[in-house]
């Protein structure tokens, strides 16, 4: 089959065109042909810095880890897959398990979910890594009809997902962006929107909540921005956050009894555990998507599997707003 290989750790121009053997379907797994694949912050991380991260897989690496496709094999103990079956799921491009950057991907049964009907590959391929993280991070800081929430970085990929999953759950939601587009979108998928540049934390909590803070705030921003969170959030508020790698001052957290819930989604992957919850959030995704209450921004500009590289760059350069899609098939 075919599939782009990561032979060296650094440049995306290391990514190769190659033809590798098509994997062989194992018990628990399906055997998956790919149509679209997605780039996340992470795909381009452990390009760039492989060596230096624990969940590096060794070389040469096939990255990748979203996908949606067509089922073409089911192996032993799979039941609630059939052939022909159009899914969707994260299930690789990280340690000892091969990515999406190919035509096919023989994955974890519990990784993955049957596709939204009404999105296309392309889009259902946006949407696992971010959806699960997205979902994981609000249900855990107990989001419910009524909340005020909080979304830093609502136009991001993980962030207007969550806004988006946040006005399902009846929230009434908010939404930090940096200029007119951000916000527009923000706008756009039923949150207010909160021109972090021009207006203070103080500033949008006393408009918004009557200097009281809010009940859930959910920082993808994360390190330096968690001290804005810490401000922003109500006495015993809970706060969930994609990025905590740094030294921070817990004092205001503590003064206001918030709760700080870590998200990092690639536990189960990594440590193969919990991996049917994975499945299950992506099935509960997909009814939502089917409602009509959740469609992934797309950037405009999208790609080809030979054209990794040239997506792993635009991606990382910030330019295009939404998910960068890679089409395979």
């Amino acid at each position: 089959m075919k599939a782009m290989t990561l032979n060296e750790y650094g440049s995306s121009k290391h990514f190769t065109a190659s033809e590798v053997a098509k994997p062989q379907v194992k018990a628990g797994q399906v055997l998956v042909k790919i149509a679209a694949t997605s780039v996340n912050p992470v795909d381009y991380k452990i390009r760039s810095a492989g060596e230096d991260l624990p969940f590096a897989p060794a070389l040469p690496a096939i990255l990748g880890m979203d996908f949606a496709g067509t089922v073409e094999a089911v192996g032993e103990g799979v039941t609630h897959f059939a052939v022909g079956d159009e899914v969707y799921g994260c299930a690789g491009g990280l340690a000892d398990l091969p990515g999406t950057l190919a035509e096919y991907i023989s994955a974890d049964a519990r990784l993955m979910a049957k596709k939204p009907k009404n999105l296309s590959m392309q889009e259902a391929a946006a949407l696992p890594l971010v959806s699960i993280t997205a979902y994981e991070g609000l249900t855990r800081a107990g989001v419910k009809a009524g909340s005020k929430v909080l979304v830093h970085g609502g136009s991001g990929g993980v962030g207007h997902i969550a806004v988006q999953l946040a006005k399902h759950m009846g929230a009434d939601v908010y939404a930090t962006g940096g200029g007119d587009k951000q916000l527009e979108l923000i706008a756009s998928l039923g949150a207010t929107g909160i021109n972090y540049k021009t207006e203070s934390v103080d500033e949008y909590v006393n408009q918004y909540t009557d200097g009281n803070g809010f009940d859930v705030i959910y920082d993808t921003v994360g390190e330096a921005n968690l001290l804005n969170s810490f401000q922003a959030i109500g006495l015993n508020g809970q706060i969930a956050t994609t990025s905590t790698m740094s030294a921070i001052d817990l004092t205001m957290a503590h003064i206001k009894g918030a709760t700080l819930h870590v998200v990092f989604m690639l536990l189960p992957m990594l440590h193969n555990t919990g991996r049917e919850v994975h499945g299950q959030i992506l099935q509960q995704v997909a009814e939502i998507a089917e409602s009509d209450s959740l469609t992934p921004v797309l950037t405009e500009q999208q790609f080809t599997l030979e054209n990794t590289g040239a997506a792993h760059d635009y991606a990382e350069s910030g330019q295009g707003m939404g998910k960068v899609v890679i089409s395979i098939a």
